[in-house]
Order: structure tokens, then C-alpha cells, then sequence
């Protein structure tokens, strides 16, 4: 299957493998997130019998999510860096900073489950109730200032994709528009606002949509191949081709994607 996709369209392979990276991340981050739920709403659970299998599950997920979340970068950067090569290293480094920030909670609740575990022969068990309530506050900031990261990759890929016209603009353009939504609620939360939760559901479903259906996209339809980037890719392939079967080189057009963009 992959060779079919080589031999068809050069970038066939890499939208199906950031696409499905992107499918991924949802499919870990969301059931970690339920899974969670016992450390994240109980603040003695320290000291109570736990459920230490399933909030090392969901750390595992959460891993998962952040290597996926690098993979969409990774996978995306050779074909993107062909529209703006600024952009495309900014969107690298966001998912980076994301992924980092994330561990950083994956770490407090596998260390919130070390002690929890420890908890049941220590003569101090308040002290450790304290502990793990900090564990617990350090990563739901982790979370929020990670997950906050989403505005700045929709901000930088969403600008990439919509002038490279390499899916259909209109999902872009959900991103564009609800990148400065979040970011403008992750940023008062980080004030101490609170929004409620109904600003929270507005502020987050513009991001999920966006992230959810280029995901789709590029899994199951790939990179648009009228767009300038993926027809500069298949001349550079058929001139490739041609010198390797011993012809002349062949002068190929390269649409360049500012052009395209115009």
C-alpha cells in the first residue's frame, strides 16, 4: 500500500501519516482524560485505596498523545517548509514546547501514584495528602499552558495549509478563527479569570473541529492535487525518474507556493 501511494503522489504518504498521527491524539488524550478522573477530583487520594492501574493508563495515553502530537510536526515539516519555512519550524517547535509541557503532567501523576503506594506505611500520611495535592495542581498548569499550545499550531499550520490550498480552505479557516478565541481564553485563565464552563465549550470546539478534520482529511483524501506544492513535488519525481532511466534531464516548471497562493 505505501509503495502505491510513492508511486502515485509524493506526498500521499506523509498526509496519511500526519493525518493519522493527529487521529491518534485524540484517540489517547480523550480517554486519558476520563481516566484521570480519580486523582484529578479526589484531593485525598493519597490516602485513599486508588486506582493506580488506570492513572498509569492514562499516563501511558498521555505519552502517547505527546508523541503523536511531535510526529504531526515531524511528519508535516518537509512538505509545509515549502510554503514558509518560518512558519513550518515555528509549528515544529509549538508541538515540541506542547509535548514537553505535557510530560511534565504525565510525571506529577505517576509520581502522585508512587507516593500513594508509599502512603500506607508512612506515619505522616497528611504531609503526603499536601504533596499530592501540589503534584496535582502543578499538573493541571502543565496541562493548561500545553494544551494552550493548540492556538499557536493552529495559528502557524492553519496559516500554512490555507495559502498552500494543500486541503480545502474552509478547515483552516476554522482554525484561524478559533486560534485567537482560545488563546484569548487559555490566557485568562493563566490570569485567574474564570470564564465558566459554556465560555470554556465555545472557546475549545473551534480547535477540536479544526484538528479533528484535517486529521480526517489527510488520513482518508490526502494533500489537494491541484495544489502548487504537491504539483512542484511530482515534477521534481518525474525529473527524478526520467535521469534515472538514463534520459536527458528535463527542465520541470516549479510552481512556487507563494505563487499558488496569490
Amino acid at each position: 500500500m505505501f509503495s502505491t501511494f510513492r508511486s502515485s503522489d509524493p506526498t500521499r504518504l506523509t498526509a496519511l501519516v500526519a493525518g493519522a498521527l493527529y487521529l491518534i491524539t485524540f484517540a489517547s488524550s480523550i480517554p486519558a482524560a476520563v481516566l484521570l478522573s480519580p486523582v484529578l477530583t479526589n484531593p485525598a487520594y493519597i490516602a485513599s485505596p486508588g486506582a493506580d492501574s488506570q492513572i498509569s493508563l492514562a499516563a501511558l495515553l498521555d505519552l502517547i498523545n505527546g508523541f503523536a502530537a511531535i510526529g504531526t510536526a515531524i511528519a508535516l515539516f518537509s512538505i509545509v517548509k515549502r510554503q514558509h519555512e518560518g512558519f513550518a519550524l515555528g509549528f515544529v517547535a509549538t508541538r515540541l514546547f506542547e509535548a514537553g509541557t505535557l510530560a511534565i503532567g504525565i510525571l506529577c501523576m505517576l509520581a502522585v501514584v508512587t507516593l500513594r503506594q508509599a502512603a500506607s506505611t508512612a506515619t505522616d500520611t497528611a504531609s503526603l495528602v499536601a504533596v499530592g495535592q501540589g503534584l496535582v495542581a502543578v499538573r493541571d498548569w502543565a496541562f493548561v499552558v500545553g494544551t494552550g499550545m493548540a492556538g499557536f499550531n493552529a495559528l502557524l499550520l492553519g496559516t500554512l495549509l490555507y495559502r498552500a490550498r494543500l486541503v480545502p480552505r474552509s478547515i483552516p479557516a476554522l482554525g484561524l478563527v478559533g486560534a485567537p478565541i482560545f488563546l484569548f481564553f487559555v490566557s485568562a485563565k493563566v490570569l485567574g479569570a474564570d470564564l465558566g464552563e459554556v465560555t470554556q465549550g465555545l472557546a475549545v470546539a473551534p480547535i477540536f473541529v479544526w484538528e479533528l478534520a484535517v486529521g480526517l482529511w489527510m488520513t482518508f483524501k490526502g494533500f489537494k492535487a491541484s495544489a502548487p506544492i504537491v504539483f512542484a513535488a511530482k515534477a521534481e519525481r518525474a525529473a527524478r525518474t526520467d535521469a534515472s532511466d538514463g534520459g536527458a534531464p528535463v527542465a520541470t516548471p516549479v510552481r512556487t507556493a507563494e505563487a499558488g497562493a496569490a
